[in-house]
């Protein structure tokens, strides 16, 4: 779906292990994560990969099939740059929502 909207998959990763391998591998801009990933957390994964961005531009988006309102607080202090509902994910959306992080934090 992604890539029909233009947006380039360069990976994709099962674990938090195998998306700390592979975004170190294949340095990509955005990192979508799911908040709920099975016994491990998303918002851990985030942190995991904000800590490891070494002064990088890559930006960490969270998805869930949950609304934002189920997750609000632990959205507000993740080092993501935003979260998107899995219906509304979309080439579109990321590219908006990178565009709105452009700015220093």
């Amino acid at each position: 779906m992604l890539e029909h909207d233009g947006v380039e998959v360069v990976g994709v990763a099962s674990t938090p292990e195998e998306a700390m391998a592979s975004v170190s591998q294949l340095d990509p801009d955005v990192v979508i994560v799911d908040i709920a990933l099975g016994r491990d957390s998303g918002f851990e994964l985030a942190r995991r990969l904000d800590r490891e961005a070494h002064g990088t531009s890559r930006h960490v988006v969270l998805i869930s099939t949950h609304t934002r309102e189920d997750f609000a607080e632990l959205i507000a202090v993740s080092p993501a740059a935003g979260f998107v509902s899995k219906s509304e994910l979309s080439g579109r959306v990321i590219r908006a929502l990178m565009r709105g992080r452009d700015q220093p934090r």
